[in-house]
């Protein structure tokens, strides 16, 4: 079965994950921009997610954390909790 591991900013507005999207892609660690910007209690860990299976998320994340690249990041991303950033630290298919 597919596992991967992730980390991810929630945010409210489509702009302000745009925003964090070029300060990352910038060169700003997303760890730290999670821990400062993240509204998801993951946040505290940097955005980190854990290694979770297929399903185990919701669809639009499945989408993306089982096709995308690993190591960039992707987004935003919209969900019914708001607008995120992800990106793929690590995947076993």
């Amino acid at each position: 079965m597919a596992r991967a591991k992730a980390k991810h900013i929630l945010v409210e507005t489509e702009n302000k994950c745009e925003e964090l999207k070029k300060r990352i892609e910038g060169g700003e660690d997303f760890g730290k921009v999670a821990k400062e910007f993240s509204k998801c209690p993951s946040g505290r860990q940097g955005g980190d997610l854990g290694e979770f299976s297929r399903g185990e998320m919701v669809p639009e994340f499945d989408k993306v954390v089982f096709s995308a690249d690993i190591g960039k990041v992707q987004g935003p991303i919209k969900t019914a909790f708001g607008y995120h950033l992800l990106i793929v630290t690590d995947r076993k298919d």
